[in-house]
């Protein structure tokens, strides 16, 4: 078994991660890029990676 973390793949540069586990999970916290094109949560180590065709508003 890998103890590579988690990739996920999303379009916006803000989001929430909860540890995706209901219960089991963590406190849910909200990360911003800013200019980057990931960011990890600080609890559970899932790597929140933008997709590069996505259409990002702002930035």
């Amino acid at each position: 078994m890998s103890n590579a973390p988690k990739v996920e793949i999303v379009t916006q540069k803000r989001i929430a991660c909860d540890g995706g586990g209901g219960a089991l999970g963590h406190p849910k916290v909200w990360m911003d890029m800013a200019q980057d094109t990931e960011v990890t949560c600080k609890y559970c180590d899932r790597v929140f990676r933008l997709d590069p065709n996505a259409k990002v508003h702002g930035h």
